[in-house]
């Protein structure tokens, strides 16, 4: 086996979510910053509610937004 060729492993590892949840766990990194953990995610917690990663939803809804002002400037033109 090659020597130094091994990342640094962190075993206090400190992970900060979104919702405020911090943990410690062992990584190759020192700090790990999650949008979602198990304490509020929709799986694990049993509520039925949306995660929005980076703005998806609001991305879908103004194409929405533009599909429907393309439709009804189709129906003028008709």
């Amino acid at each position: 086996m090659k020597p130094a060729i091994h990342p640094t492993y962190y075993s206090d590892c400190q992970v900060t979510c979104a919702c405020g949840n911090k943990f410690t766990t062992g990584s190759t990194l020192p700090k790990i910053e999650v949008e979602v953990c198990s304490k509020c995610h929709p799986f694990y917690t049993g509520q039925h509610k949306f995660v929005d990663m980076k703005g998806r939803i609001d991305k879908f809804k103004e194409k929405q937004a533009k599909g429907s002002t393309y439709k009804k400037a189709a129906k003028k033109t008709k």
